[in-house]
């Protein structure tokens, strides 16, 4: 049986929280933004997307230090949230996994688009003839059709987590116990003697998370298509 040490247990669970709550905390939103993008047209639509695929460009230590100057302490909007909230991403494992949703966001936005996109337009018409307004057609069609791109959007956005470095430690360091992910563990080890073995250890149990989270996607993909399939 193996023997995990209080370190590597620490960054397996907070990777784990971390990707997680910066999944599910960006879902609404990506998906709002999704549909926006899918199913509107407005001027400077190209260049508004392009600023929210920027994480997916530029460097991830360029998205952190933009991250440490306007949500730092001393930041603009750091020093708001501290000094009328009393809240703060500093130093923060909330401060990783905003890091880590910003990564990851321009993932499931562009996933849950083009499942949208892929949607005919002739179905929803359809329902709102029939008396149903834009809400009702979005919550029992639109995204009930678009589920799997959703489903792939909060895989791949949990994938990026998983796996950020960069954008993470210039923005809340690397603290363990509090925003020292699975990554992060990984270089501490390298910059230690003999910490080889350890940063083996780690990056083999983030082979296993990660294609344990890419089969349970293939899995939920397949059994929803199969529940699609039985309706018809």
């Amino acid at each position: 049986m193996i023997n995990f040490s209080q370190e590597e247990v620490s960054a397996i669970y907070l990777s784990l929280k971390i990707a997680f709550t910066a999944s599910i905390t960006s879902m609404p939103l990506a998906i709002i933004i999704g549909y926006f993008f899918a199913r509107k047209n407005f001027i400077f639509k190209k260049l508004i997307m392009s600023f929210f695929y920027l994480p997916l460009v530029l460097p991830p230590v360029v998205t952190g230090y933009l991250l440490l100057i306007l949500f730092g302490k001393n930041g603009p909007i750091g020093s708001f949230l501290l000094d009328y909230f009393n809240f703060t991403f500093a130093f923060k494992w909330t401060g990783a996994a905003f890091a880590c949703a910003i990564m990851g966001f321009p993932l499931m936005v562009r996933s849950i688009k083009l499942a949208i996109e892929m949607i005919d337009t002739k179905i929803e018409k359809a329902a709102m003839t029939l008396g149903a307004n834009r809400f009702i057609v979005f919550f029992t069609i639109t995204l009930p059709l678009a589920l799997p791109g959703v489903v792939a959007g909060f895989i791949l956005s949990f994938a990026r987590s998983l796996g950020e470095f960069g954008a993470t430690v210039t923005f809340v360091s690397n603290i363990p116990g509090e925003t020292q992910t699975l990554s992060a563990a990984i270089y501490t080890f390298l910059q230690i003697p003999n910490g080889e073995y350890f940063a083996m250890r780690l990056t083999l149990i983030s082979i296993f998370i990660s294609i344990s989270a890419l089969m349970l996607s293939e899995i939920i993909f397949d059994r929803f298509m199969k529940y699609r399939l039985d309706k018809i």
